[in-house]
């Protein structure tokens, strides 16, 4: 069992993005940062739950890492949408009824509310807890497979800080951001007791693992 992250990253580190407007909920450089990734066949099959069509090279096979075998997750009130929808208790998250999860998903939240059970087998469980103690819950859940740190990027950093994370995968886009969540900030050294390897796509998009 190992906990690993994965994440979408700029060139000069920024894992967010800042131009959102109300007409223009994401952005258009969120769409530039993720592209590669929601590109791929894995994603489309995945997460939009369509079939065929799709990139098929060294992207595709990180995004089909991405979800092989995970356990459980953890992940921010900010990915689930609890930021977005504060309001609403029947916010079930972005995805639906089939989620591209299907196994226990720890929502870190100051706020917490029932458990959510999604048809596809998915369990939304909301925690107010440190990152030891979420891993803690988690690792018993996962039932020996891998724990992924979803996101977002504060989630990632603390539980970088924290020293909990066994492999560090980014998927590191050739554009530049300038303003944002930076994933390295205060991060100085993370690299030592680390190996680290990198793997590039023809679409210039650089795979850099950092594994214990």
């Amino acid at each position: 069992m190992v906990v690993r992250v994965d994440l979408n990253i700029s060139l000069d580190g920024f894992a967010t993005t800042t131009d959102q407007t109300p007409e223009n909920p994401f952005g258009e450089d969120w769409s530039r940062l993720v592209g590669p990734y929601t590109a791929t066949r894995t994603f489309r099959e995945r997460v939009l739950h369509e079939s065929g069509g799709g990139s098929t090279g060294v992207d595709d096979k990180y995004a089909a890492e991405y979800f092989d075998g995970i356990g459980a997750e953890i992940m921010g009130a900010g990915m689930f949408g609890l930021h977005n929808f504060p309001d609403d208790p029947a916010w079930q998250g972005w995805w639906g009824d089939e989620t591209p999860f299907r196994y226990p998903v720890f929502i870190l939240t100051h706020t917490t509310r029932a458990p959510i059970d999604m048809p596809d087998g998915t369990r939304f469980e909301f925690l107010a807890a440190s990152p030891e103690e979420a891993l803690e819950r988690a690792v018993y859940a996962a039932g020996g497979e891998d724990v992924r740190i979803g996101g977002g990027p504060t989630v990632v950093k603390a539980f970088l800080e924290a020293g909990l994370v066994d492999r560090i995968h980014v998927s590191i886009t050739p554009i530049l951001l300038g303003r944002g969540i930076n994933l390295w900030d205060g991060l100085r050294g993370l690299e030592d007791g680390y190996q680290a390897s990198a793997e590039a796509a023809d679409d210039g998009v650089t795979h850099l693992t950092f594994r214990r």
